[in-house]
């Protein structure tokens, strides 16, 4: 038997269960506080929309369920490899919600603002910062097409990540209609622009030369490239100078009310602002793509987007849709190096006792509950040692039942 965890997931110490605990409570109550509601959704999916569910890159990450008993045995005899699994794990909880509001919309509000904090799973390659099992925050808004749904979720997401203590970040916005309609004008083909796309979401890591490159060897057109590269050239490349690009003005209006907005609930907290070259993995993304980039730590801690057609694979009709999610293992781990103290919290002590002494050290621990959290543990013999991994698991102070008349601080 192996002790270890299955690599790509974790075990967590008790200190850092309460600390996870409290950032997602942290998290919940400011949803919550702006009229979000929590729901629940299996993290088992059928395999069907797990696969159509155009999720990018992480189709191809799905923990996979095999069939079961005669099932199994009959598509292996037949020799039909791709149909050995019915079900899988839920890499997102975009996807689920779809199918939740799908099943459940009589039921619900319109529009439904609701919550999801829950884990998911990747058969990622496991590395630092990438696991997989790990937990999402999101917020989502279905059932209306207004920009006041991305204003809301982009106010709400930045208040909940003021709230953990998270102060230096900005928030990127851009459009894929808006990023369609740019590089249309700029000579690329619309059959093209997918593959366009997914060179372009690389702009950050290999820059303006890499994404020319890699365009060349796709083979499009020059000019085309070469048009797109002068556009790069603009620095800063603001929402004015998209402006000069897109055809498309209803869209680009859109925009300009949603980061003018933005900006103002943000009131000089945080930066909102255009960003050409954000495009989000996903492909069931339709329109606003939006992500919150830590300053000090650098790299995303949030993100989202629009995704007006996934709820329509299951009703057959278009529901608007948009959401955000707070990436909780990336704020988990810079809070963590940050030396991060759970705020307001009870202090814990510990009351040794004799066994003979179980019910009189009973009741002082009961009165203690008062003002502390309070646990009791049988003396051991060593109390030295004790008293330090009483340290080292949080504990704030002790008090020896029958030896001493006061609490002690553990120092």
């Amino acid at each position: 038997m192996k002790a270890s965890t299955v690599k790509g997931m974790n075990d967590y110490l008790p200190k850092e269960v309460r600390m996870r605990q409290h950032l997602q409570d942290v998290i919940v109550n400011t949803y919550q506080s702006c009229g979000f509601e929590r729901i629940m959704t299996p993290i088992i999916e059928d395999i069907e929309n797990l696969n159509k569910s155009e999720g990018g890159d992480n189709l191809n990450l799905i923990f996979k369920i095999m069939k079961r008993g005669d099932k199994l045995d009959k598509a292996i005899a037949q020799g039909k490899y791709d149909e050995i699994a019915d079900m899988g794990l839920r890499y997102d909880l975009t996807l689920p919600l779809s199918r939740y509001y799908a099943n459940n919309k009589d039921k619900l509000m319109t529009p439904m603002k609701c919550i999801q904090v829950d884990r998911v799973y990747r058969a990622e390659r496991p590395q630092k910062g990438r696991l997989r099992e790990f937990i999402q925050c999101d917020i989502d808004i279905i059932g209306t097409t207004s920009y006041t749904a991305e204003v809301e979720l982009m106010n709400t997401t930045a208040k909940a990540l003021l709230n953990i203590g998270l102060k230096n970040f900005k928030i990127k916005v851009n459009d894929r209609q808006l990023l369609r309609s740019i590089l249309m004008t700029a000579g690329f083909e619309e059959a093209q622009l997918d593959s366009v796309c997914i060179t372009f979401d690389k702009l950050d890591k290999i820059g303006v030369e890499g994404v020319k490159a890699e365009l060349e060897e796709k083979g499009f057109a020059t000019e085309a490239i070469a048009n797109l590269c002068k556009a790069l050239e603009v620095k800063p490349f603001t929402i004015e100078a998209a402006r000069e690009l897109c055809q498309d003005t209803e869209c680009i209006d859109r925009m300009e009310k949603i980061i003018a907005a933005a900006k103002k609930f943000a009131d000089g907290r945080y930066q909102v602002e255009y960003e050409m070259s954000l495009v989000r993995g996903q492909g069931y993304y339709t329109g606003t793509v939006f992500e919150v980039e830590s300053l000090d730590f650098k790299g995303a801690v949030a993100g989202g987007g629009r995704y007006d057609n996934l709820i329509g694979k299951f009703l057959n009709e278009s529901v608007p849709a948009v959401g955000f999610s707070i990436g909780f293992e990336r704020i988990f781990s810079i809070l963590t190096e940050m030396g991060y103290e759970i705020p307001d919290q009870k202090k814990r002590v510990a009351v040794l006792f004799e066994e003979d002494d179980f019910m009189a050290a009973a009741e002082k621990a009961e009165e203690l509950r008062a003002e502390y959290d309070v646990a009791m543990f049988v003396k051991p013999k060593k109390v030295g040692k004790y008293l330090d991994k009483l340290k080292d698991q949080g504990y704030n102070a002790f008090w020896n039942f029958g030896q001493s008349e006061e609490l002690k601080e553990l120092s």
